[in-house]
């Protein structure tokens, strides 16, 4: 019996940044850009998705728990790490039941996290297509795409993020601050990817912005 293809998860990227679209100092202090208003609105918007996706980097730079810690409680949507080289440590505050390692390396156990291997794209590093496909066998409807750059890049490069929530603080980094979105390799301005602004809204000092992919 033929069985229709899976739908792929819809994919959001939140991302927290300066005017000029860093997301942490050169030496990669990143805590916290946005005030308290803007990461109330941030856990809301994890709580409304069924998993949260970040690289190794992020874990191995802040260690981060990826919960919605939300008064109002519920049950927090699947960590997904992407991590072709298997850097997680095992004490990661991720490496626990309800974690999901993605990786191009051998399998083996970290923590209480979930390791599946999975193809790799040109670069060697995790295939984001791939990682779709694992998380749409898995019932996952909706993705929170986080970061770091280099992860972003990838989902935007390949043209997988259909909506974008950007919280901007009044703050300036400088070039010598950690980018937003890694390389895109574009040419022409023809060649962008394309979003519309959806809405814009005021918390305290920052501004956030909800976009949607045009096409």
């Amino acid at each position: 019996m033929n069985r229709p293809p899976l739908t792929r998860p819809h994919v959001t990227w939140k991302v927290a940044t300066s005017l000029d679209g860093r997301i942490a100092t050169s030496s990669g202090e990143s805590k916290w850009i946005t005030g308290e208003a803007a990461r109330t609105e941030g856990h809301r918007l994890r709580a409304a998705s069924d998993a949260i996706l970040v690289g190794v980097e992020t874990v191995l730079a802040d260690d981060p728990r990826l919960t919605t810690r939300l008064s109002e409680g519920g049950a927090d949507p699947l960590r997904v790490i992407l991590d072709s080289r298997l850097r997680t440590p095992e004490f990661a505050r991720v490496a626990v039941p309800g974690t999901l390692i993605l990786t191009t390396a051998e399998a083996r156990p970290v923590g209480g996290a979930e390791v599946v291997r999975v193809a790799k794209d040109a670069n060697g590093r995790v295939d984001v297509g791939a990682a779709l496909d694992v998380l749409a066998a898995r019932g996952v409807g909706r993705l929170m795409v986080e970061g770091g750059g280099r992860v972003a890049a990838a989902f935007v490069a390949a043209g997988l993020v259909d909506a974008i929530e950007w919280f901007r603080a009044p703050i300036l980094l400088g070039a010598d601050g950690r980018p937003c979105l890694g390389l895109l390799a574009l040419k022409r301005l023809g060649d962008a990817p394309r979003y519309r602004r959806l809405a814009v809204e005021l918390l305290d000092d920052d501004l956030w912005e909800r976009l949607e992919q045009v096409g």
